[in-house]
C-alpha cells in the first residue's frame, strides 16, 4: 500500500446540496459535528498505510484547501509522498480550462500519476461518508488481474437512479452498465471508488472520454477490459441531498450506529480547532444528541448534532436538527428539523421550522426541498419573534432588514 498513489476527486459542486455547498466545496461540507465529509476518504487512506495522495479540487476550494492543509491532522505532511492539493491550471501553449468531468481531472494530472511508484492507482469520490480498508480491495484486483476494480454495494431501488448501476458475473467481472438510469434494472450500485492499472489509464483516458461513469467504464466494457466489481458490505453513504445529509447526521444518535466513529481501530481524523470543553449549564436538558468541544447549552437539545462553538440560550429548544460551527440561538428560540449553517445567529423567541405539515415543496427548490427539512445559510441573521416554516430556504448572510415580515 505504501506504493499506491491515492487520488481523492474533491472538486464537485454538490449543487443538490443547496446553499450548504454554495459557499464551499461539497468535500468541505461539515459532518457529524467536528468533521467534514472528506475526512472520511482522507482517514481511509492513512489507516490503509497509503501516504501518498492527491486531492483534485475546482469548485470553490478555499474551505477545503484551508481545512486540508499540509496534512498534518492525517500524517500526511510528508517531503516524500504526503498530501497534494491540485486545482486546474494552464498549461504552456494550450487553453486552461476547468475538469469536464471525473475522468478529464485524472487526465489533465497522469504527469502526477506517472511519477508515483506502483503500477495501480485509487481513485476515490471526495463526497462520501464511509470507513474502508483499501487494502483487499487492492489485493483482489491484483489477483484478478483487471485494468479496473469498482467497489460496489447494494443500494436502495429510490437511489438507485442517481448512480452507476451494473450486473456482474459469478467470478465478480461486470458485465452489465447504467450510469444514472431513470428505470435501473438492479440495486447493485458503483460508491465511486475504483483502482486502476496504470496502463489502462493511459490507454482508456482521452478527451473524448471525460466522465468515469459516463464514458470511460462504458467504453472498457465494449472494448473488452478486464473491468471487476468488488463487494463492499460495510457502511458508506452518498450524502449528495439535503435528506441524505440530514439522515445520516441523525443515524449517528442511534444507540448503535452503522457508521461508529468511536471505533479505535479505525480513527477519522480531522482539522480540529483548540476550544474550551462542551459546558451543559444548569437550565439544560440534553437527549440523544453529539455536543462537540466549545458549546454552551443552557436550554434543550433533543436528537440533534452540534458542531463545535454553537450556543444554546435559556429557554431555547432543538430538536432533530444540524447546528454548524459557531451558530447562537438566543433564549427562547425553537428549531425543529432544520439545518443551520456557519455562524447563523437566531434571534430571541424566533421560529425554524414553524408548523405541521412536512410536505409542501419548496417552490423555488423543489427538488431539493421536500421532506420539510429547512435550511439557514451561512452567517445569515433571523430577527426576533419571526416564524420560519417547513421546507424554506433562508439564504448565506441575509440581515434581520431583509425579512418582509413575521412568518416566511
Amino acid at each position: 500500500m505504501k506504493r499506491t498513489l491515492a487520488v481523492i476527486l474533491a472538486g464537485g459542486e454538490g449543487a443538490r446540496l443547496s446553499i450548504l455547498s454554495e459557499k464551499r466545496a461539497k468535500p468541505a461540507v461539515p459532518f457529524a459535528g467536528k468533521f467534514r465529509i472528506i475526512d472520511f476518504a482522507l482517514s481511509n487512506c492513512v489507516n490503509s498505510d497509503i501516504d501518498n495522495v492527491a486531492v483534485l479540487t475546482q469548485y470553490n476550494p478555499r474551505s477545503l484547501s484551508d481545512h486540508i492543509g499540509s496534512g498534518r491532522p492525517w500524517d500526511l505532511d510528508r517531503t516524500v509522498g504526503g498530501v497534494r492539493i491540485l486545482p486546474p491550471y494552464i498549461g504552456r501553449g494550450k487553453a486552461g480550462e476547468w475538469y469536464r468531468g471525473t475522468a478529464d481531472a485524472v487526465l489533465q494530472n497522469m504527469t502526477v500519476v506517472d511519477q508515483a511508484p506502483g503500477d495501480v492507482v485509487l481513485v476515490l469520490a471526495g463526497d462520501h461518508v464511509y470507513k474502508m480498508d483499501y487494502s483487499p480491495f487492492t489485493a483482489f484486483h491484483r489477483q484478478r488481474r483487471a485494468d479496473v476494480t469498482i467497489a460496489v454495494r447494494r443500494v436502495p431501488l429510490a437511489e438507485a437512479s442517481r448512480m452507476g448501476i451494473l450486473a456482474m458475473d459469478e467470478s465478480g467481472r461486470i458485465t452489465e452498465w447504467q450510469e444514472k438510469p431513470k428505470q435501473p434494472k438492479s440495486d447493485l450500485a458503483s460508491m465511486g471508488v475504483y483502482v486502476f492499472s496504470k496502463r489502462a489509464l493511459h490507454r482508456w483516458l482521452d478527451e473524448e472520454h471525460p466522465d468515469f461513469g459516463t464514458d470511460v467504464i462504458p467504453a472498457m466494457l465494449e472494448g473488452g477490459a478486464r473491468v471487476y466489481g468488488y463487494r463492499f458490505d460495510g457502511y458508506w453513504q452518498d450524502v449528495g441531498t439535503i435528506h441524505s445529509y440530514w439522515e445520516s447526521n441523525m443515524a449517528l444518535l442511534e444507540d448503535r450506529p452503522q457508521l461508529d466513529l468511536y471505533d479505535k481501530e479505525w480513527l477519522i481524523h480531522t482539522r480540529s480547532e483548540e476550544r474550551a470543553p462542551a459546558k451543559i449549564g444548569t437550565t439544560a436538558q440534553v437527549h440523544r444528541s453529539l455536543i462537540s468541544h466549545g458549546c454552551q447549552v443552557e436550554g434543550m437539545v433533543v436528537n440533534s448534532v452540534l458542531s463545535p462553538g454553537v450556543v444554546v440560550g435559556v429557554g431555547a429548544v432543538v430538536r432533530d436538527s444540524i447546528l454548524m460551527f459557531d451558530t447562537v440561538v438566543r433564549p427562547g428560540a425553537v428549531i425543529d428539523r432544520a439545518i443551520l449553517d456557519k455562524e447563523v445567529t437566531v434571534g430571541p423567541g424566533a421560529i425554524v421550522g414553524d408548523g405541521g405539515d412536512l410536505t409542501v415543496p419548496n417552490r423555488l427548490n423543489p427538488s431539493h426541498l421536500t421532506t420539510g427539512i429547512t435550511i439557514v445559510g451561512k452567517r445569515a441573521v433571523i430577527p426576533r419573534g419571526v416564524r420560519i416554516g417547513r421546507n424554506v430556504r433562508v439564504d448565506p448572510d441575509v440581515r434581520a432588514t431583509d425579512f418582509p415580515g413575521r412568518a416566511v
